[in-house]
C-alpha cells in the first residue's frame, strides 16, 4: 500500500552510553517497560526495546516477544555500543545546539506540574520547567545522555497551540521553523 495506510510509527533510535544508567532512567523515572533485549555479539551492540506496555503482556517466548515487539508502535531503541561507558570522552550530541538537527522526545503526562515535582525529587536535569519560557505547562527535561524530552500534557497543548497560527492540518510540518 503505497500510500501509507498500512504503516505505523514503530520506533526513535537513540545511542547511549551507559545502558545501566539509562535503562534506570526510561524505566524507573519514565515509566516505560522494557520489551526486548538484542544482543549482537559479532557487531559489539546491544538493542535495548521500551515502550509503554504492561509488562504481563510482553512475550516470553522469543520469536512470539520479537514479533509482538516490532508490532508496537512508538518504541524507543536505544543502542548500547559495548565499551562506550568506558570512554570518559564520548558524548553523544542531542541535536539542540550547532549543528542542529534531531530535537527531542515527547512524553505526554495526565499533570505536567505533578510529573515534574516528582522529576526534581528524582533529581532529574531540566531544560525548561513548565512555568518558564514563554510557552508555560510544558517542561523539557534531559535523559542520561542529554537527549531533551519533552514533557507535555495532551489537553494543554490545544491552548498552546491555538495561540499560534498554524498551517491548515494537511500542509506539510516542513514549512515550520521551529
Amino acid at each position: 500500500h503505497t500510500e501509507g495506510g498500512d504503516y505505523m510509527m514503530q520506533q526513535t533510535m537513540l545511542r547511549v552510553k551507559d545502558p545501566v544508567k539509562s535503562l534506570d532512567f526510561y524505566t524507573r523515572i519514565l515509566g516505560l517497560t522494557l520489551l526486548q533485549k538484542i544482543d549482537f555479539p559479532s557487531m559489539h551492540f546491544t538493542l535495548y526495546y521500551l515502550g509503554y506496555e504492561d509488562k504481563k503482556e510482553v512475550p516470553q517466548e522469543v520469536k512470539e516477544r520479537t514479533a509482538w515487539t516490532f508490532s508496537r508502535r512508538a518504541t524507543i531503541e536505544l543502542t548500547h555500543n559495548w565499551g562506550s561507558e568506558a570512554d570518559e570522552r564520548l558524548l553523544y550530541h542531542h541535536g539542540n545546539t550547532h549543528p542542529t538537527g534531531f530535537g527531542h522526545i515527547g512524553i505526554a503526562v495526565p499533570d505536567v506540574y505533578a510529573a515534574c515535582k516528582l522529576f526534581e525529587e528524582l533529581g532529574v536535569t531540566f531544560v525548561k520547567k513548565p512555568d518558564e519560557g514563554t510557552m508555560k505547562g510544558l517542561a523539557f527535561i534531559q535523559d542520561p545522555d542529554g537527549y531533551w524530552i519533552e514533557i507535555l500534557s495532551p489537553n494543554n497543548m490545544v491552548s498552546l497551540t491555538s495561540e499560534t497560527k498554524r498551517p491548515s492540518s494537511t500542509q506539510s510540518e516542513t514549512s515550520d521553523t521551529a
